[in-house]
């Protein structure tokens, strides 16, 4: 069990910090700075300043997709998000009532749970296998098997039909009921994302790296700072008590573990943005400690139990009570410095989710 906090619904961030006001850009975020259980407070666009040359940023690099299509079950509407492609064409999907706030009525059978929170909802994808849903466009999807033993949330599920084109076509940004309206898919895309030779991505955004601009990234550049690309497409989250993240498709390319290793032999620091950067990187570690070059799919979960092999720092978005995440920041900080952190957090009316605030956690 980590940090335990209970979040006023006033501090989830509703909108895009660009559109809070009249000169704002993504980089007007706060960054909340943890050095152990030292903390300090800051604006984003401080953060060449507090890096030194020689650190490494590990972003990833998968775009998000326009996740979320609508459909039909016989005559009652529903909304599929789209989460994971596997290797054999089936896509990991998840069934959700529309609302009018988001994509955020989870189907339970035949009730639905309101879920608050990024990816909260029931376990149940609320249809037996073989039900076929309409999709826009046309396309038709036929549930197949849930994702995994733990629960029923995942579908793998089949699709007549080309999937990426409906999403373009017919897709939207996933959203949940703390935001405040539709935003284009261009506000979730970050500035490292770059297009899939096969056209995947990630359901969710890579949020962490959302309040990077070409500004700061040339002024982190100019200051001695690295950066290494790595991709992890991102499926479904879920808000629920201490549910792991499903399997995800990952790729440290040759030339980024090779400045990984460069940077820990010169006594540099490797910092990773976002969750799912350390999630790679740490999936491509040898018994030897080494990182190589790797692609697949990584199933690791990483707690303070099994502790981090090569992530020195994490740039992050603040997590949810009893997510999953919380366990990672622990992992790499400590429960102390964590819990202090959340607490400045909360104290200091630090803004949660996707388009909220930013905590950068560096050793003491």
């Amino acid at each position: 069990m980590t940090v335990v906090v209970e979040v006023p619904e006033e501090l989830s961030a509703r909108v895009p910090v660009e559109q809070r006001g009249p000169g704002l850009d993504r980089d007007s975020v706060r960054l909340l700075v943890s050095r152990g259980t030292a903390v300090s407070h800051h604006v984003f666009t401080e953060l060449p300043r507090l890096l030194r040359a020689g650190d490494l940023l590990v972003v990833n690099t998968s775009p998000t997709l326009a996740a979320a299509v609508g459909g039909w079950i016989g005559h009652t509407r529903v909304v599929v998000h789209f989460s994971t492609r596997g290797d054999d064409g089936r896509w990991a999907v998840e069934l959700r009532e529309p609302d009018g706030r988001g994509t955020t009525r989870a189907r339970d059978g035949n009730r639905a749970r309101s879920a608050p929170w990024k990816g909260g909802g029931g376990r149940r994808a609320g249809a037996p296998a073989g039900t076929e849903v309409r999709l826009a466009g046309g396309a038709l999807l036929v549930l197949e098997e849930p994702l995994s033993a733990r629960g029923e949330r995942l579908w793998w599920a089949r699709v007549a039909g080309d999937v990426l084109g409906v999403l373009r076509e017919h897709g939207r940004a996933i959203r949940y009921a703390y935001t405040e309206r539709d935003q284009p898919l261009s506000a979730y895309q970050t500035v490292f994302a770059l297009p899939s030779p096969d056209g995947a991505g990630s359901a969710e955004m890579p949020s962490a790296g959302r309040p990077f601009t070409a500004r700061t990234v040339v002024e982190l550049v100019s200051r001695g700072v690295r950066f290494a690309p790595v991709t992890l497409h991102t499926g479904v989250a879920s808000g629920e008590a201490h549910e792991p993240p499903y399997p995800e498709r990952f790729v440290v390319p040759e030339a980024s573990a090779r400045l990984i290793g460069a940077v820990r032999a010169g006594g540099g620091r490797v910092i990773a943005v976002g969750t799912t950067a350390v999630r790679a990187v740490e999936s491509a570690v040898g018994a030897d400690g080494v990182v190589r070059a790797r692609a697949g799919w990584t199933d690791l979960v990483v707690t303070p139990e099994r502790g981090v092999r090569v992530v020195d720092g994490l740039l992050t978005g603040l997590h949810e009570p009893e997510a999953s995440h919380l366990l990672m920041l622990e992992a790499v900080a400590g429960r102390a410095a964590i819990d202090r952190g959340y607490g400045e957090a909360l104290r200091g009316r630090y803004l949660w989710h996707e388009f909220g605030d930013v905590h950068l956690v560096l050793p003491a």
